[in-house]
């Protein structure tokens, strides 16, 4: 049997008999009475099976694997349970980041930047335990002394406390050191570049017809490039119906996300069609070549060779290189269609969160301060607002409400419209709707495996 015994100063203690005779001590510091009673439970079950040779009993077993280091070590020091292992951190790094079969080899490739920072300065002989708050403090001032962009710092920080979650959650540690340290906010806007059409269309002059269609489906389509760019295949454009199903590499492990559905831009169709007319026979990739083929190595998408190609292809178009090639022309993309299409209609279509969408790819022009400063408004404020404004008079004159055979008004001016809906009884919830006299159009959803058809069908 085991007995707890209080000091006069508060520090408890759990005294017990192992099997072999000698008496043992486990201290539990200032605990309050009801806790050390609960230990001591679990210290008589642990004892009982250690003498019968029995499994501990499930609720000790739940108990033990969450108990904290501290109080397992002390168990372990009086031989109830298997001393823990010291795990250090180049071992953890190598067994349960850079070994992961669920992770693709260019997240690994990313991956190995931050593990070297991490062995660099801390050692990998490190024991996981030791490494303190204090400690990753100081990483990250070592950090933003090595030349590394703001981002960069960002990224690598943000990839360090990921890793030491991963060691908590299999218990080699009891607290994430890197959970106090504060994560610089990277200034996204610094390398953010808005690509205009004239560059583009210098690009396309001394392109290939495959360098066209890869920068057509970056800059006029948005897909990620190399991954969605190389990915895509002719079976995914259904032409009749103006729709892509963009397989996406990136997100395919998430639920649902395997592809996402986009129009066929008026903008992309004629680098397609393009590509259509000079692909080989049996070719099934958009993209033909090796390009694909390279990426399903071990360096993963990285060993495509694209940003290199592409780099000097920028050059001898007479244009400056710009920050992160590809995102940007990606980027410029859904600043466009922001102008013309509500942020959750274009976060769908580019693939991602409306709230990255702002936050990472929407940039601001020198073309919106010039038309803020100018007065002038957007192409699709000025139609709307066109739509909206009567062709004469003042919208108050009486006239006549034809309606059609359903009974359905017809022909109203949009005073009448605001008029007759006022009179309409309300919708579900009490919310009268605006616009009733117009049907909403219904669009339906595209999906992998349309037939191969010529873009004129």
């Amino acid at each position: 049997m085991a007995s707890i015994s209080t000091n006069s100063d508060g520090q408890r203690r759990i005294l017990f008999v192992n099997a072999d005779g000698d008496r043992k001590t486990i201290r539990l510091g200032k605990c309050d009475r009801k806790t050390a009673e609960s230990i001591c439970r679990h210290v008589e079950h642990m004892l009982s099976a250690k003498r019968t040779g029995d499994p501990i009993k499930p609720t000790t077993a739940a108990w033990l694997r969450e108990v904290g280091a501290k109080l397992r070590d002390r168990l372990a020091v009086v031989g109830l349970v298997d001393a823990p292992k010291r795990m250090v951190l180049g071992e953890f790094l190598k067994n349960y980041v850079l070994s992961r079969p669920d992770v693709k080899p260019a997240t690994l490739e990313v991956w190995q930047q931050p593990c070297r920072n991490l062995t660099e300065f801390f050692g990998a002989d490190k024991p996981l335990r030791t490494i303190t708050t204090g400690d990753c403090d100081q990483f990250k001032a070592w950090l933003l002394t090595q030349e590394l962009a703001a981002a960069t710092v960002a990224k690598r920080l943000s990839f360090a406390r990921t890793f030491l979650h991963v060691a908590r959650k299999h218990k080699l540690i009891d607290e994430n050191p890197f959970s106090e340290v504060k994560i610089p906010t990277a200034n996204v806007s610094a390398r953010q570049r808005f690509i205009d059409r004239n560059a583009i269309q210098k690009l396309f002059d001394m392109a290939t017809p495959t360098w066209r269609t890869i920068i057509a489906l970056a800059r006029f389509g948005g897909l990620r490039c190399p991954s969605e760019v190389l990915s895509l295949e002719w079976r995914h454009i259904d032409w009749q119906r103006g729709r892509i199903t963009v397989p996406s590499p990136k997100t395919d492990r998430y639920d649902g996300k395997a592809s996402r559905t986009i129009p066929l831009f008026a903008d992309l169709r004629p680098y397609l069609e393009e590509a259509f007319e000079l692909a080989e026979p049996g070719q099934t990739h958009v993209i033909g070549g090796d390009h694909l083929a390279k990426a399903t190595k071990a360096t993963g998408w990285k060993g495509c060779n694209l940003r290199t190609t592409f780099g000097k292809l920028i050059t001898r178009a007479g244009l400056e290189p710009w920050p992160r090639l590809f995102h940007n022309l990606r980027s410029s993309r859904e600043t466009e269609l922001l102008e013309e299409f509500p942020v959750h209609v274009v976060a769908l279509w580019m693939g991602h969160d409306a709230k990255v969408s702002l936050k990472h790819y929407a940039q601001t022009t020198d073309e919106h301060y010039d038309r803020a400063a100018s007065g002038a408004e957007s192409g699709s404020l000025g139609a709307q607002k066109t739509a909206q404004r009567p062709a004469g008079g003042n919208g108050g004159e009486s006239h006549e409400v034809g309606t059609n055979d359903d009974g359905v008004a017809s022909c109203a001016t949009p005073f009448q419209v605001k008029h007759l809906n006022e009179q309409m009884p309300s919708g579900e919830g009490g919310i009268r709707t605006l616009g009733w006299l117009s049907p909403t159009p219904v669009f339906e959803t595209g999906t992998i495996g349309h037939s191969v058809t010529s873009p004129t069908g």
